[in-house]
């Protein structure tokens, strides 16, 4: 048995933490929950939060945040995709967008189902995934406006996501730019720059931001408390929103060094053997129940720091706790803290359950 947890305290104080540094800033802010996956229950302890805007990646989760609170601001966090036009109108109020075409169907849609759907218009700014470029901007927001029942929300960039370039001040100047050169050349007021996701956090607390930048979306600095900057957690804030736990199925003594004839594992991977390894050394294993079917062993951190991991195949983890302190016995749960990509994998997985503390 496996299972992850979310420790409901430790939700409530970083989101605490975050909604008082944005408030005081004049900042608004949603909450980007494609790590839960859709989760129904964790989704209810996000909107019991009390947050007013939710961003999520995937329209099957939009439509479970409406139907658990119709009132919550739902917003499509990347362009879409034609074949999803109309579920995307029917239950995202905002989407981000690059492509003419696609908001022309989007215009379209609307029409049919007689809503205004609000639109961000991306603008690449150096981290080379979706974004309309700089030099065609004015000309693209220009066409944009005649389109009936679109109601442009404001611009944002995506920084950090794909090539890993990090928000600067001078990123963000260059964004409030873009929106003067905006209102002056359409004599119009821009209510969103949306300046980016948790990454940007530490440029916040710094006040490194120019005030026209007055919208962000935050996942990662929520669910983990992590300054993406320097990798550390952020003062005041919790690292371990969520945790893993896995049942030990089998504790033996066992060779450290494979024998026989070796080829790849079901991972794609091959080990090894060095030509003055010692066969005769052994160490204490111990198999969890889970397996790469369901995480990816990098992204775990054991909460018994003299537990070591060895591997995983398909649906089984080896742990060595040769060095633990603790004695430990068929049946126990090892805990683990977790990486955003290691909850994100378990939050996927249907064989993991799903328990609030």
């Amino acid at each position: 048995m496996a299972f992850i947890k979310l420790y409901r305290n430790k939700l409530q104080e970083n989101f605490t933490y975050l909604n008082t540094i944005f408030k005081s800033r004049n900042i608004d802010w949603g909450i980007v929950s494609k790590l839960l996956c859709g989760n129904t229950i964790y989704l209810k302890e996000i909107i019991a939060l009390g947050v007013t805007e939710i961003h999520d990646s995937r329209v099957s989760n939009l439509k479970k945040i409406k139907k658990i609170n119709p009132d919550i601001q739902t917003v499509y966090i990347k362009p879409p995709a034609k074949r999803s036009i109309e579920r995307i109108v029917r239950y995202a109020d905002v989407s981000f967008n690059t492509e003419k075409y696609t908001i022309q169907l989007l215009s379209e849609e609307a029409q049919k189902q007689n809503k205004i759907h609000k639109i961000i218009i991306m603008i690449e700014m150096g981290d080379l995934r979706e974004g309309v470029m700089g030099e065609e901007l004015i000309a693209f927001y220009g066409e944009i406006l005649k389109l009936p029942n679109i109601e442009i929300r404001g611009i944002g960039t995506n920084l950090n996501c794909l090539s890993g370039v990090m928000p600067t001040q001078d990123k963000l100047i260059q964004l409030s730019l873009y929106k003067q050169l905006i209102e002056a050349k359409f004599n119009i007021s821009i209510p969103w720059v949306s300046g980016g996701t948790s990454v940007a956090v530490p440029l916040i607390l710094k006040n490194a931001r120019p005030m026209a930048v007055n919208h962000f979306r935050i996942g990662e600095a929520l669910f983990f408390g992590k300054d993406l900057f320097t990798g550390e957690t952020m003062i005041g804030m919790h690292n371990d929103v969520f945790k893993l736990f896995a049942e030990i199925i089998e504790i033996t003594e066992k060779p450290d060094t494979p024998t026989g004839e070796l080829g790849e594992n079901v991972a794609g991977n091959a080990f090894t053997v060095a030509d003055d390894v010692d066969f005769s050394t052994t160490s204490l294993r111990a198999i969890l129940d889970i397996g790469l079917l369901d995480m990816q062993p990098q992204y775990l951190q054991s909460e018994d720091e003299k537990i070591t991991i060895v591997d995983a195949s398909s649906d089984m983890l080896v742990i060595d706790i040769t060095n633990s302190d603790k004695k430990y016995k068929i049946g126990d749960l090892v805990s683990f803290k977790l990486q955003y990509m290691g909850a994100l994998y378990l939050l996927n997985s249907d064989y993991i359950d799903k328990t609030i503390e």
